[in-house]
């Protein structure tokens, strides 16, 4: 009666049973009752660990992805992918990755755990929305295929008018279709390559200066730009040598960007910086941060 009535059985059988069938009813509803509850277990040890953990995870990371303001979307996160995220982490740039093979997040995820990814097709408006393609500052798309590189720039030239695009390119022909789309820049990475191991033959210590300065080993020394707009109403107008000299922070002006993109590099002491201009400065993080301290 305690078996029949734990596993619901019933509360009589079907018809009168002998003690052997008793006992042999008693077992088999044991039995069939615990394999029940196993497979029950089983399944919703499945769904609250793996499909509920995704959703929560997801979920977690598209609260985290809209919250960012003034990011970099990363559409592809292979080998150019991957190195362009590391070049962002180490200028404390935030930014997004927009991939569309799960083996490579699953992998990139083992290495960077905090990574703000999104499984998606690039080329997809909905994708790069959920990205906040309208509050982003810069795109870079380093997926293989040109012509999907194309795509991701016409639809983010057209979502953001102002953003910032970088986009990579493969074959020589692509570079113009690619800045007629919208690009701001295009890479071609086996052209620098090539250029890059052939001036190793003719100016070594230079390029190992320039490696060291963009590298790892070099990232407490960088080089950036302070635009006009960015300086005190104290030195705006003002020489070079006024402008160094003021709130010295001893970083050091190694070239300037005219307003019509030309630059000149080391520059006289006397060059008025004017409206349009910046300035390209190299100093330490801590003495550029100053500076930028100092002029805001």
């Amino acid at each position: 009666m305690t078996t029949i009535s734990v596993t619901t059985a019933g509360f009589t059988e079907v018809r009168p049973l002998s003690n052997a069938g008793r006992i042999f009813t008693s077992i088999l509803l044991i039995t069939s009752w615990g394999a029940f509850a196993f497979a029950i277990t089983r399944i919703t040890q499945y769904i609250i660990s793996g499909e509920v953990n995704k959703y929560f995870k997801n979920r977690r990371i598209m609260s985290a992805i809209e919250k960012l303001s003034n990011h970099v979307i990363l559409c592809g996160f292979g080998r150019n992918g991957h190195q362009a995220g590391q070049t962002l982490r180490y200028n404390f740039e935030p930014f997004c990755v927009v991939e569309n093979d799960h083996e490579v997040i699953n992998k990139s995820l083992t290495e960077i755990p905090e990574l703000l990814f999104i499984h998606g097709d690039g080329t997809v408006d909905d994708v790069l929305r959920r990205a906040g393609i309208t509050r982003a500052k810069a795109l870079i798309t380093t997926l293989p295929k040109d012509a999907d590189n194309v795509f991701i720039v016409l639809s983010a030239r057209s979502l953001n008018a102002d953003i910032q695009i970088i986009s990579r390119a493969s074959e020589t022909n692509s570079y113009p279709k690619l800045m007629k789309a919208g690009a701001n820049n295009v890479i071609m990475p086996d052209k620098i390559g090539g250029t890059h191991m052939a001036t190793l033959v003719s100016k070594p210590d230079v390029v190992d200066f320039i490696d060291y300065l963009s590298g790892e080993e070099g990232e407490s020394i960088h080089i950036e730009s302070v635009s006009y707009d960015q300086l005190p109403s104290e030195v705006r107008g003002k020489n070079l040598q006024e402008l160094m000299a003021w709130k010295k922070t001893g970083v050091n002006c190694i070239g300037i960007k005219n307003p019509d993109g030309k630059f000149v590099i080391n520059p006289p002491e006397q060059t008025l910086i004017l409206k349009g201009m910046k300035v390209l400065v190299l100093g330490t993080k801590q003495q550029i941060q100053e500076m930028k301290v100092n002029i805001r």
